[in-house]
């Protein structure tokens, strides 16, 4: 056990997409922070996940767009298919109709993109096996202890960890909650070249829903996503019966669209129970009190109908690295703020994050919450109405959800 202390102006707990894109943020504003990740390496979890045109405009803001984007193609529209009869019901392309403009959807895989991040950070800023387990109030200074023993003292606290964030729970946030569905994710290698084009093929069973969308020419990622969680704990301890078990669903499909969950590897399978937080309690509970803050999913958890829990994440770094860089600006007169007007800028400059973000994680978390329910009935009449005109409402409801801008990065002269 270590009895070591520390300083650090800004602390960053967990090491996930939020954390990441958050302490780049500030270090395209010349801030320095510290990352405190509870695993000893970089942990992913998943293997890709859709980047919608939001998501481009937060990673070009942080300076990785480009690179990014030449490992992985456009994504230009969407086919979805009846599973039980293995019929297309619907072809839409990824344009607004009311600008013609094209948007910008591409599936990104998260090891790359975590790296990526990972890579542009000065070296020393994250620090593995450094796990949160209580906080402290000192004055104006927040006092974390991890499990090592050590003590590290900061001006400002942000959560980035997760689902089960201790930070989330310090703020008052309840546990979030467990939704009736599960889902199954997985990739699939061809050497050869996949052939899938540029579409993403979405199809619809009795009480499910899946997809399969191309990350480059060689790989493929895909998702299973069913309405009864009775089975998960059974299918999380046995791959191969997981890999069964979504095979035994897909009913008359195309060979190509089965062959891609035939040839997924059980190691790279993941189920797990599909968890939420509350639209409501994200505008009732405090995103931010006094210079403690959360972001990503420790703040608005959210179920993965629309697509955004990623993207979202991303812009909640953007955003929240720069209201902080107002706060730690020097005054007109270049001196530095006294403790105390420090702490009230930092107040301040949480307080205007938690007001941009409240709005839109309310909007995403419930929209996806209900656009998920939606898909997943077993009615025959609604399930018949689905898998005719759903699709096409559905990919307009996405695209209007990506079209929100968290600006750029830059830098006070």
């Amino acid at each position: 056990m270590s009895n070591m202390e520390m300083t650090a102006d800004i602390v960053i707990v967990g090491a996930g997409i939020a954390g990441l894109a958050t302490a780049l943020a500030l270090h395209r504003l010349g801030l320095r922070s510290l990352v405190l990740e509870s695993s000893s390496y970089l942990r992913v979890n998943g293997a890709a996940f859709t980047t919608w045109t939001n998501a481009w405009k937060a990673l070009d803001a942080l300076g990785i767009g480009d690179s990014l984007r030449a490992d992985h193609p456009r994504i230009r529209g969407l086919v979805s298919y009846a599973a039980e009869a293995g019929v297309q019901t619907a072809e839409v392309e990824y344009v607004d109709k009311s600008t013609g403009v094209e948007h910008e959807v591409r599936c990104l895989r998260r090891k790359l993109l975590a790296e990526t991040l990972s890579n542009e950070l000065p070296s020393g800023t994250i620090r593995f096996s450094s796990q949160l387990v209580s906080i402290e109030e000192s004055g104006h200074l927040k006092l974390l202890h991890l499990a090592d023993g050590t003590t590290i003292k900061t001006k400002v606290l942000i959560g980035c960890d997760g689902v089960n964030s201790e930070v989330a729970k310090w703020l008052g946030f309840k546990k979030a909650a467990f939704d009736t569905r599960c889902a199954i994710r997985g990739y699939a290698v061809y050497e050869e070249g996949h052939g899938f084009g540029d579409k993403f093929v979405n199809f619809f069973g009795e009480g499910f829903r899946s997809g399969v969308v191309p990350c480059d020419d060689n790989s493929v990622y895909w998702f299973f996503s069913w309405s009864s969680a009775t089975r998960v704990k059974e299918l999380e301890e046995n791959p191969l019966k997981m890999k069964e078990f979504v095979l035994s669903k897909l009913g008359k499909l195309p060979d190509n669209i089965k062959d891609v969950f035939r040839r997924t590897k059980v190691d790279d399978l993941v189920c797990s129970q599909l968890r939420y937080r509350a639209p409501w309690e994200i505008l009732w509970a405090d995103i931010s009190k006094d210079n403690v803050c959360v972001s990503g999913d420790a703040c608005h958890p959210m179920t993965p109908d629309l697509g955004q829990g990623a993207c979202s994440a991303l812009e909640d770094g953007v955003v929240l690295a720069k209201c902080l860089a107002e706060a730690f600006a020097r005054s007109s007169t270049g001196e530095k703020y006294s403790e105390e007007e420090g702490y009230e800028r930092i107040k301040m400059s949480l307080s205007k994050y938690a007001k941009e973000r409240k709005w839109r994680a309310f909007d995403l978390v419930s929209t996806a919450y209900v656009v998920g329910h939606l898909q997943f009935t077993t009615e025959k009449v609604i399930s018949f109405l689905r898998n005719k005109f759903l699709a096409p409402h559905l990919v307009t409801m996405l695209m209007k959800k990506a079209t929100y801008d968290c600006g750029i990065l830059q830098t006070s002269t």
